[in-house]
């Protein structure tokens, strides 16, 4: 699994961030990401979902927001 922490970019470059560590991803493989700013926490899950992307949220508070993202074969 890689882990990558967004919480330092506001959107839209963590959303375009997330979307270059995705493409380089191979089906299968799973990726933990870290988003903080208000736009990338509205808009990662949104994109993931209209792609195909398989996620699960594993932290969701005040300051961070962190995704477990699997890429598939829709994706």
């Amino acid at each position: 699994m890689t882990f990558i922490d967004l919480t330092s970019y506001r959107c839209p470059l963590a959303l375009v961030k997330l979307k270059l560590a995705l493409k380089q991803m191979s089906d299968g493989e799973q990726l933990l990401v870290s988003l903080a700013d208000k736009g990338s926490r509205q808009d990662a899950p949104r994109f993931l979902t209209r792609q195909g992307y398989l996620y699960t949220e594993q932290q969701n508070n005040d300051q961070v927001l962190v995704l477990a993202v699997v890429k598939t074969a829709r994706s």
